[in-house]
C-alpha cells in the first residue's frame, strides 16, 4: 500500500541570509490541527503523526527530518450502553445464547457475561473462547482482510448438559498494555478499518471444531473499544 496523507498543516520560518552559524531556535504552532484517530500500528496499515522539519538552501539537497509523536484520544462515556445478546446454534442440534452486561468498553475493562446451553444434543469434548482482530484495508473489491488471534483459552472442559450456564470474564488490560488492543477504527477516510470480534471454539469427541463467531460492530448490537478514560 502507498502511503495515503489524511491531512497536513504548514508553517515557514525565514532565516536571515546572513545567518552563518552556531545554534538558534524557531518556535512554531499547529493550531486547530486535526488529530480525531489515534495512533495505530497495524499489520498492514500505520497510521502515523509526525513533524517534518524541511531546510531549503541556495546550494546542496535540501535536508529532511521527521519526528513522530503519538496521539490518545478521549471518549465521551456513552449515554446509552445496552447489553449484547445472541444466539447460535445448529438445528436441532446445539442452541446457546450469549449475554454480554454492555455492548462498549474501554480498552482495558473487563468483559463480563455468560453462556447458557439451551439444547445439547451433540457430544462436545471441550470449548474455548478467541479475541480476534481484524484489519480492514481498501474498499468494494479491493478490500483486504488481515485477521490476527490476540488471545485464546479454555471456559470449559467436557461436555455441557441443557441449562447449563457458564459465566465468562475477559480481562483486556493485559493485552491492552502488550500493545495488542486498540481502539475500534471504523472506515477512516475510507481506507482501513479494524474491529474485535470473541470467536467460540467447540471441539467434538473427534476433535472437530465448530466456530460461533459473534461480530462486534458499532453501531449495530456490538461491541466498540475505546482508548483511556471516559471523560464527562
Amino acid at each position: 500500500l502507498s502511503p495515503v496523507c489524511l491531512g497536513s498543516l504548514r508553517r515557514a520560518a525565514s532565516i536571515n541570509a546572513e545567518y552563518m552559524g552556531g545554534n538558534r531556535s524557531f518556535e512554531f504552532e499547529f493550531s486547530g490541527a486535526d488529530k480525531n484517530y489515534e495512533t495505530y500500528s497495524g499489520i498492514n496499515v500505520r497510521l502515523r503523526y509526525f513533524v517534518r522539519v524541511r531546510i531549503s538552501r541556495s546550494y546542496g539537497a535540501k535536508t529532511v527530518k521527521e519526528f513522530d509523536f503519538a496521539v490518545n484520544t478521549t471518549t465521551p462515556k456513552p449515554e446509552v450502553n445496552e447489553p449484547l445478546k445472541m444466539e447460535v446454534g445448529i438445528e436441532d442440534c446445539l442452541h446457546i445464547e450469549f449475554e454480554y452486561e454492555k455492548s462498549k468498553y474501554r480498552v482495558g475493562e473487563v468483559i463480563a457475561g455468560k453462556i447458557d446451553f439451551l439444547l445439547v444434543r451433540i457430544k462436545i469434548k471441550h470449548m474455548e473462547m478467541q479475541i480476534l482482530k481484524r484489519e480492514s484495508t481498501g474498499s468494494g473489491p479491493n478490500m483486504y482482510n488481515e485477521t490476527e488471534v490476540i488471545t485464546k483459552f479454555e471456559i470449559m472442559d467436557g461436555a455441557p448438559v441443557k441449562g447449563e450456564t457458564i459465566p465468562i470474564r475477559l480481562f483486556l488490560a493485559p493485552f491492552e498494555k502488550k500493545g495488542k488492543l486498540t481502539p475500534t477504527f471504523r472506515t477512516v477516510h475510507n481506507k482501513f478499518s479494524v474491529k474485535y470480534y470473541l470467536n467460540l471454539v467447540l471441539v467434538d469427541e473427534e476433535d472437530r471444531p465448530m466456530n460461533a463467531k459473534q461480530w462486534y460492530q458499532r453501531r449495530v448490537h456490538g461491541l466498540e473499544l475505546k482508548s483511556g478514560k471516559w471523560t464527562g
